[in-house]
């Protein structure tokens, strides 16, 4: 750090003493000027001379004021006008006392509003010009009287302008600091929408998989004895869910991994063209589900097809889980003008309604199921059946809104 630049710190961190410095400098400067005598024919002079003890005394109380310049602005240029209307006067030859006028005027344009700049300028000129001109031992036209009123306004312009800079560096910071904010908050945002989407997804996958894994190793312990043959066949079921949880997992995990690390062998996302596939676990598991569609030849975006095979996913595992063994399942898949319709229903009650596991255990399938759906500005619909069973129906949008893209995000 240069000599300069630490001393301008640290009179920025003194303000009371750099204003101190400032009025003593502008004493000397008008203490040197009052060694000037213009009045010695028709040239200025520089023969040295005394001033009047009044003009000493007035410069003094002029500079002595300067120092408490940012405190009380409006008061220094009171004291500051007074005593150069004072010196105007009563002064012959005239000592420089307005230059601490032009100092407190300055101040005061610079920390406060222009219309108070123009108030106190025109006042000043006006009061400290017209005492010079109509009751100055000097002539109103002299040099010096119109010395005074071009001072004065150089001092509220020169302030407005210095205000008028600090107010446009302060604009410009904030907005530097308010779009770093807002960069922060969008940041922020994104990661905890991603993360509520990897959430989402890890819960389906095992969900969905685990009960599956769950049910089969039940059915293989309870006829591992007797039917060994029905009890492996559970085992290779069980063997088969937990390699597609394992494969699924890694897709998704897959997609946290950085820029430079190892590929990962990751598959696509799954889609309603494998809910056939879907509905053959669950049958394997010995669910019984009835498929119906109507939707072919509809060409979904991704999200959409994701969204209908996760809702579909967790509504039938929710079936497994918590309409009893007997229960029976319905899916329903159909397109119905911009949006595609999905529905999902069960007969089976034995432990109670398929949204009481969940809601009363603390689980979270039905709350991932209408975030995901509210994501892509759909609906979902739960609650139990008339009669016993449950009903899941998701309505998905297929083409977005065209107001989508002026919405604020």
């Amino acid at each position: 750090m240069t000599p300069l630049a630490r001393a301008q710190r640290q009179l920025t961190a003194h303000p009371l003493a750099a204003d101190a410095a400032l009025a003593a400098g502008v004493l000397l400067c008008m203490l040197a000027g009052s060694f000037v005598d213009p009045h010695s024919g028709h040239s200025v002079s520089w023969r040295i001379r005394t001033p009047d003890p009044l003009s000493l005394l007035l410069m003094t109380l002029g500079a002595a004021a300067l120092v408490f310049r940012r405190r009380a602005p409006m008061a220094v240029l009171a004291v500051t006008g007074t005593v150069s209307v004072v010196e105007s006067v009563t002064g012959d030859p005239r000592a420089p006392v307005a230059m601490s006028a032009v100092v407190a005027l300055f101040t005061v344009a610079a920390t406060t509003d222009r219309p108070t700049t123009w108030r106190a300028g025109l006042l000043t000129m006006t009061v400290l010009t017209g005492a010079a001109m109509l009751a100055g031992p000097l002539p109103w036209y002299a040099q010096e009287n119109l010395g005074i009123l071009a001072w004065t306004g150089i001092g509220a312009t020169a302030g407005d302008a210095v205000r008028s800079r600090r107010a446009v560096v302060q604009a410009i910071r904030e907005r530097a600091e308010r779009a770093e904010r807002t960069r922060e908050e969008e940041a922020r945002r994104r990661v905890a929408e991603e993360r509520l989407r990897i959430a989402r997804d890890l819960h389906d996958v095992v969900a969905h998989h685990i009960a599956l894994v769950n049910v089969q190793a039940g059915v293989a312990a309870h006829v591992m004895d007797r039917r060994p043959d029905q009890a492996k066949e559970a085992l290779a079921h069980v063997r088969e869910a937990s390699r597609s949880a394992l494969n699924e997992l890694r897709a998704t995990v897959g997609l946290l991994r950085q820029s430079g690390d190892p590929e990962a062998p990751t598959e696509p996302a799954p889609g309603l063209d494998r809910l056939d596939e879907l509905a053959g676990t669950f049958r394997s598991a010995g669910l019984q589900v009835e498929v119906a569609r109507s939707d072919d030849g509809t060409t979904l975006p991704a999200a959409v097809d994701l969204a209908a095979y996760r809702v579909i996913q967790e509504a039938l595992t929710n079936v497994q889980k918590h309409a009893g063994p007997a229960a029976r399942a319905e899916v329903s898949v159909v397109r119905v003008g911009p949006s595609l319709e999905v529905t999902v229903l069960d007969d089976g009650t034995d432990d109670g309604p398929q949204g009481a596991g969940p809601q009363q255990g603390g689980g979270h399938g039905l709350l991932g199921m209408r975030e995901r759906v509210t994501a892509l500005r759909g609906t979902l619909t739960t609650g139990p059946r008339y009669g016993g069973g449950f009903r899941v129906h998701a309505i998905l949008p297929v083409k977005p809104r065209t107001a989508d893209a002026k919405d604020p995000v």
